[in-house]
């Protein structure tokens, strides 16, 4: 089954995608998040065979929600209305941090690798 992570931010979107078997999950694009995104995604979703979406959950660590949260979550209910595909929630606290550990030197921000980590994270929980 083939899944696409999102790191949701305000200005920019990273996306990563996981191998047909959904074991193992790539960066894949940053798009802006503008009026033309949710058909972007649907597209994606349509052309790589996406089965289930996976999006980061923006709560704070401490479960609170912060300035982007309920932004992050309407997002999360329209594209799945767009896509009628089930979209998951999973947490993102520290994905950022995480996914610059592992980037090259100027690209230390990288919104596809933080996606990539929030959709392993996920993969990682389902039974093999």
């Amino acid at each position: 089954m083939r899944y696409l992570g999102i790191d949701y931010g305000a200005r920019r979107i990273g996306l990563a995608l996981s191998d047909e078997k959904g074991e193992f999950a790539f960066p894949n694009a940053t798009v802006p998040n503008d009026g033309s995104t949710i058909d972007r995604i649907g597209k994606i979703c349509v052309k790589e065979g996406v089965q289930e979406i996976v999006i980061g959950d923006t709560r704070a660590g401490n479960e609170g929600e912060n300035v982007i949260t309920k932004e992050a979550e309407d997002f999360a209910e329209l594209l799945s209305k767009h896509t009628r595909l089930v979209v998951h929630r999973v947490r993102e606290a520290w994905s950022s941090m995480e996914a610059s550990r592992f980037a090259p030197k100027g690209k230390e921000h990288d919104d596809a690798a933080a996606a990539a980590i929030i959709l392993q994270r996920y993969l990682d929980t389902l039974p093999r």
